[in-house]
């Protein structure tokens, strides 16, 4: 690697791709809250069947532009664009709402009092009946992803819309200890991704100091897992396989699954060993001087294609069908 090479890698990162991307619209709905948006990608490529849909969730002072790939610094959830093309996927990303001059989400961590107080749990649903309204989504194929503040509000999601959901992935996020949302009762498959020294979200636990009033709380990694194991029935030993290292990278990804049948229940915690506060990702590489804080962004697992390969078999279990497709659109757009 030359100098400028070098010098492009550590302030700007890196911005790769393996193929064509689905495109990106905006899409405005007004909400009890006031105007609110989302970005969408549909494929261009045109089947006639029911597609899956992804509902991407942006972390704090974030957007939705940003975890699509659309504004600085690169995210590895924009390879969802490639995936929405190459799979025949609809991918939305719900911008969360302004405040204090950034996006946040009322992810239901009691005693933030940086969070926003509107309902953005009917928000994404609402997104998700536009979605299966006018772009052929499969309803029986809705999954949700976020990341950090995002991952937080994906494990809201998959609390209160879990009859809607065939499975959810979370990303360097944790539980709440104290929530204003009551615990899961229904199972669903969970992808959990945690980075063992990520600087934000305690791997075992608690509250870090550099997230000051922004954080409160949260239970460990494994906890959280642990919950979502138990309500699915899964207690067993784990299958553990560790992922190939990519050269030169010091991080160490341990993927552990219960269950082992990939259209059915499944609980997957992958640990990063050695990990920080950043997505996996080979194709986008976040500057190299974020190592330093908030750490090692780990390039052996693509994890939007981790996410698809979890999510692409799952369909939402039948005894959790409760008529939502009855819903009008003209509810769903309120």
């Amino acid at each position: 690697m030359g100098f400028r090479d070098a010098m492009r890698s550590f302030f700007v990162g890196k911005n790769e791709s393996d193929g064509p991307s689905a495109p990106v619209t905006r899409v405005d709905m007004m909400r009890p809250e006031g105007p609110r948006h989302y970005l969408k990608a549909v494929p261009g490529r045109q089947t006639g069947a029911k597609r899956p849909l992804v509902v991407v969730l942006h972390g704090s002072g974030a957007s939705a532009e940003q975890v699509l790939g659309l504004a600085f610094p690169f995210s590895p959830l924009s390879v969802w664009l490639e995936i929405a093309e190459r799979e025949q996927a609809v991918v939305v990303a719900p911008d969360g709402i302004k405040l204090r001059g950034q996006r946040a989400w009322n992810d239901g961590f009691a005693a933030v009092w940086s969070n926003p107080q509107c309902d953005d749990v009917a928000f994404i649903g609402a997104v998700i009946d536009r979605a299966i309204a006018e772009d052929g989504v499969d309803p029986e194929r809705v999954c949700v992803i976020g990341v950090s503040k995002g991952g937080m509000m994906a494990y809201r999601v998959a609390v209160e819309l879990a009859p809607r959901l065939a499975a959810f992935a979370t990303v360097l996020a944790a539980m709440p200890q104290r929530a204003c949302y009551s615990m899961p009762t229904i199972p669903l498959p969970a992808l959990i991704v945690a980075g063992e020294q990520d600087p934000f979200i305690p791997y075992s636990g608690g509250k870090s100091f550099v997230t000051l009033w922004f954080a409160a709380p949260a239970l460990g990694i494994e906890a959280t897992t642990a919950l979502w194991r138990k309500l699915a029935g899964l207690e067993g030993t784990p299958a553990v396989e560790q992922v190939p290292a990519a050269q030169g990278d010091s991080t160490r990804a341990i993927r552990h699954t219960w269950g082992d049948d990939s259209s059915a229940l499944q609980i997957v915690l992958l640990k990063i060993a050695g990990g920080g506060h950043a997505e996996p990702s080979r194709k986008k590489r976040y500057p190299g001087m974020f190592s330093l804080f908030p750490g090692q962004q780990n390039a052996a697992v693509e994890i939007s294609e981790e996410a698809w390969a979890f999510f692409k078999d799952k369909r939402r279990a039948k005894k959790s069908r409760s008529g939502f497709e009855g819903n009008a659109l003209a509810k769903a757009l309120q």
